[in-house]
C-alpha cells in the first residue's frame, strides 16, 4: 500500500491531507521550524491545535502568525519545556483536566548539537533528555486522552543521523565517555525511534487502539541547525557545513517540504503503525514522503524494551498497560 502511494505522489510537490475536522493535535516545539509548518497545515485541514512551546511569547507570536494567514484556524498555546519533568507534568495535567481526547501528538520539539555537555532541570544530558526523555514522559502523560480518541496517531520526529546512534546503556547521559554534540544528538534521534516503534508494539499488545510511527524532514532549513550549536554562545550561526552546501541544488529544502513525511505519517490512511517515513529524494534528503530507510539498530526489540524501562527508571514514569 505505501508502494502505490508513493507511486502516485512521486509527480507531485505536495501530498493531500484528510479533512481535519473536529480532530485534536497536540504539536511540540510548534512555534517554528518543522512544528510551525505543522502546525498550519493541521489547521488548515481544520484541524483545532495545541502550540506546545517552551516560550509563551514566541508561541504567542506563531499563534498571530497563523491567524492571520487563516483566521479561521482553531489554535491554542500552552507553555510546557521538555527539559524540565515538572513542566510536562503540569502540562499534562492541565490538559487531562480538561478531558478532551487527542487525536494527533506530534512529538516534533528537540535540540541539535550543543557544542559543550548540558543537561536537562532533572540532570540528564540535554539531547537525550529533551528529545528522549522528555516526549516519553509527555506521551505517557497524555495517554489517557489519546486512548479515549479511540483511534489516535502519534507520530516521534527523527533524523537521518539516526542511522549513526548508538545506545550505550552504560552511559546514556555522555559523563563517562567525551562528550560529542553529534553523537549525543544521533543517539537521542535513534532513542525516538526506537520509542516510536514500541509504543505502536504496546499499543498492538495492550489494545490501546493508537497508532504510532516516526518521520524525519531530510535536510531542511530550519533555526535547529543554528540555535544548538550556537548554545552558550553570544551569537547564533549556523554551522559551516550548512553554510557551504546552502545552495547547492537538492541537497535543502524549505519547510514546507521537509513537514510532509511527519504530516503523511500523523494524517494518512496509509501511514502505517510502525512505520517510518522521509523524503523520497537523494540520501532522503529532499522531496516527497516515502517510507524510509530504518536504521538496524532500530530494528532491535530487545533495545527497544531495554531503553522503555530504562527510561521508565529515569523519569519514574510508567504508561498504564491495561486496554480501555
Amino acid at each position: 500500500m505505501d508502494n502505490n502511494v508513493t507511486e502516485t505522489m512521486k509527480n507531485k510537490r505536495d501530498i493531500e491531507i484528510p479533512d481535519q475536522r473536529g480532530t485534536l493535535a497536540v504539536v511540540t516545539g510548534a512555534n517554528s521550524g518543522i512544528g510551525f509548518g505543522l502546525t498550519r497545515r493541521l489547521a488548515a485541514a481544520g484541524a483545532e491545535v495545541i502550540l506546545a512551546v517552551r516560550s509563551a511569547d514566541k508561541g504567542q507570536r506563531a499563534m498571530h502568525d497563523l491567524q492571520i494567514e487563516n483566521p479561521r484556524a482553531k489554535l491554542s498555546v500552552e507553555v510546557m519545556d521538555l527539559a524540565n519533568l515538572q513542566s510536562i507534568g503540569e502540562f499534562t495535567s492541565r490538559l487531562n483536566a480538561a478531558g478532551r481526547p487527542i487525536h494527533i501528538l506530534v512529538n516534533n520539539a528537540g535540540v541539535m548539537a550543543p557544542p559543550t555537555r548540558q543537561t536537562t532541570s532533572d540532570g540528564f544530558e540535554l539531547q537525550f533528555g529533551a528529545n528522549h526523555l522528555g516526549h516519553f514522559v509527555l506521551t505517557a502523560g497524555l495517554m489517557p486522552l489519546l486512548r479515549q480518541a479511540g483511534a489516535a496517531r502519534v507520530t516521534t520526529l527523527s533524523s537521518g543521523l539516526s542511522m549513526i546512534g548508538q545506545i550505550q546503556f552504560n552511559d546514556l547521559q555522555w559523563e563517562r565517555r567525551r562528550y560529542s554534540a553529534q553523537g549525543a544528538y544521533a543517539q537521542s534521534k535513534l532513542a525516538n525511534l526506537l520509542f516510536a516503534f514500541e509504543l505502536n508494539r504496546l499499543s498492538e499488545a495492550h489494545g490501546w487502539g493508537l497508532r504510532s510511527n516516526a518521520a524525519h524532514p531530510g535536510a531542511t532549513h530550519t533555526n535547529l541547525q543554528s540555535s544548538g550549536p550556537s548554545l552558550g554562545k553570544a551569537r547564533t550561526s549556523e554551522p559551516r557545513m550548512m553554510r557551504a552546501t546552502r545552495w547547492i541544488p537538492g541537497l535543502w529544502q524549505e519547510i514546507s517540504q521537509g513537514c510532509l513525511p511527519a504530516l503523511y505519517a500523523a494524517t494518512s490512511p496509509h501511514a502505517l503503525g510502525g512505520g517510518y517515513y522521509g523524503p523520497d529524494g537523494w540520501g532522503e534528503m529532499t522531496g516527497m514522503p516515502k517510507p524510509a530507510h530504518v536504521p538496524g539498530r532500530a530494528k532491535d526489540e530487545n533495545t527497544a524494551k531495554t531503553l522503555w524501562q530504562v527510561s521508565e527508571q529515569l523519569t519514574q514514569v510508567t504508561f498504564e498497560m491495561q486496554a480501555v
